[in-house]
């Protein structure tokens, strides 16, 4: 199988299992979603949903959340981990984005990643699910996929995030990595993964993962 057609039956496999796309992160705005994809790193999707109404009831704008301390901040997020950093990032970027954006979520990479705390996958996820600017954000799930199937040799998010964005249609980056995301969970999670059930891996994947796979189901 050629790369091209490997890509082409990815696509055709996602749109199939997936023709209607949940959004892993509950929100109602770009401020929201910024706010719930900071707090998710190193944590779960589940969990952040939790803790995030909490959070807005309290404040779901800049302005509110700067009424807030760091410190209250921090009891609120504290079960989504990494709560001292997390707080001091949320309190930081909405400040900023009142001083310098009149409380709107900026829609450029630069701006974003220069919000404390927002790194580029956290920029990518913004302007594609808040904004509908086409961006392919690399997650540990995409990142595991794109090596199974072939389609990078990245040693990092970076070379995949690239990879990606070459191998795809640019107008279904937005769909394409939150379809990879939920077939990553579902199918080919990095533990308790049965091939069996992961067809795109099957048909299409690299073949030392596959021969691992095989070896140590033997043994």
């Amino acid at each position: 199988m050629t790369k091209q057609e490997s890509v082409d039956f990815i696509i055709k496999t996602l749109n199939e299992l997936y023709p209607e796309i949940p959004i892993p992160l509950d929100h109602k705005d770009p401020y929201t979603l910024l706010i719930a994809v900071l707090m998710s790193a190193q944590s779960t999707d589940v969990r952040v949903n939790k803790i995030t109404p909490l959070l807005f009831e309290k404040a779901d704008n800049p302005y509110d959340m700067v009424k807030l301390s760091v410190e209250e901040i921090r009891e609120i997020i504290k079960p989504v981990g990494l709560s001292p950093m997390k707080s001091k990032g949320i309190y930081g970027l909405s400040k900023i984005l009142i001083e310098k954006h009149d409380g709107e979520v900026p829609k450029t990479y630069e701006a974003l990643e220069e919000l404390p705390a927002v790194g580029h996958k956290t920029a990518a996820v913004v302007l594609s699910q808040a904004f509908g600017i086409p961006a392919f954000p690399v997650d540990t799930h995409i990142h595991r996929l794109m090596y199974r199937w072939n389609l990078t040799n990245g040693k990092n998010v970076v070379q995949t995030e690239k990879d990606a964005k070459r191998l795809f249609p640019k107008e279904l980056w937005n769909d394409l990595h939150l379809q990879m995301i939920w077939y990553g969970r579902e199918y080919s999670p990095a533990r308790g993964w049965n091939l069996e059930k992961d067809v795109i891996t099957k048909t299409v994947g690299r073949k030392s993962v596959l021969d691992d796979y095989y070896k140590k189901k033997k043994s």
